[in-house]
């Protein structure tokens, strides 16, 4: 809902882009809070939208462009996704998708980073990205919860590995971790809404 919700009323306002969206994501999603059962899918009649390009995994948009899945979550998992279901089982975030902008330096886009900044990353290597754009997902809204210390030591230890690169972390990392994070790595800064970044 909060990823994808607004996609109807883009496709109202903008009635040529394609739009690149693994087909997982149409399948039903849920947030439980309290034993009760949010609904958060995406509106599932978009999939049809003949502007919309339904995805099973990664795809080479055009020689700049390339969008990878990364299904791995096991190191480093952060427990703020325990909220968040598929059909009858935690949600494992196949759906969520990765940008590498390949120009005179290679970008890596995240989205929230459920799958885990540390997975995302390892994927990533084969491109070479010198930028990490995008959310840790280490606080949970529903819970207002940040993840424990010895998680984020762990995710910074692991960061520090990728020395020439600079991060800029967003929202659903929650200013806690990132304060945590950044006293740790001079490389990690916030993003804000409005900010231009020069790379």
């Amino acid at each position: 809902m909060d990823h994808g919700g607004a996609l109807e009323e883009f496709l109202k306002i903008n009635k040529t882009a394609k739009v690149y969206v693994q087909e997982k994501a149409f399948e039903k999603h849920y947030s439980k809070v309290l034993l009760i059962n949010l609904n958060i899918s995406i509106d599932s009649d978009l999939k049809n939208h003949p502007q919309v390009v339904l995805l099973n995994g990664d795809f080479k948009i055009d020689e700049e462009l390339m969008l990878f899945t990364s299904e791995a979550a096991e190191r480093c998992y952060s427990n703020a996704n325990d909220t968040l279901y598929a059909e009858n089982q935690k949600d494992k975030f196949a759906h969520e998708q990765n940008l590498i902008i390949a120009e005179d330096n290679t970008a890596l886009i995240m989205g929230c980073g459920h799958t885990g900044i540390v997975n995302i990353l390892e994927k990533s290597k084969i491109y070479n990205p010198k930028l990490c754009v995008g959310g840790y997902h280490l606080h949970s809204p529903s819970t207002n919860k940040t993840v424990s210390e010895d998680l984020l030591n762990e995710i910074s230890a692991e960061m520090m590995q990728y020395k020439e690169m600079v991060f800029y972390t967003c929202h659903c990392t929650g200013k806690k971790a990132f304060e945590y994070l950044s006293n740790k790595l001079p490389n990690l800064k916030y993003l804000y809404c409005g900010d231009v970044i020069d790379f």
